[in-house]
């Protein structure tokens, strides 16, 4: 199980505990503003961006080559950027925060 800390661009702080599926699934699941994850989770939307705190990207490791090409259409996507529907939550997940995109 991991808690993943969601920060809305509203600035509310959502904590949630997840045991499988994606990050997106996770935080549609449980209603956080702004993951709406039109697509599914086949990456080809971006409405699940997020942003990994600086101190967890060793947690999430480096984005797949399409995760990548989708976020260079995204005007805000940084080096912190990350597609929800592209993270797996496992156990090495724990603790990690996400901002969510505007």
């Amino acid at each position: 199980m991991a808690k993943i800390t969601f920060i809305t661009s509203d600035n509310e702080t959502h904590v949630v505990e997840g045991h499988s599926g994606s990050i997106m699934e996770l935080a549609v699941n449980h209603g956080i503003n702004g993951i709406d994850g039109d697509c599914g989770g086949v990456c080809s939307c971006a409405t699940c961006h997020v942003y990994v705190a600086p101190e967890h990207t060793d947690k999430t490791g480096v984005a797949s080559e399409i995760e990548m090409d989708m976020l260079e259409l995204d005007d805000n996507a940084d080096a912190y950027s990350r597609l929800g529907c592209q993270l797996a939550i496992t156990d090495a997940l724990d603790g990690i925060v996400l901002r969510v995109a505007k």
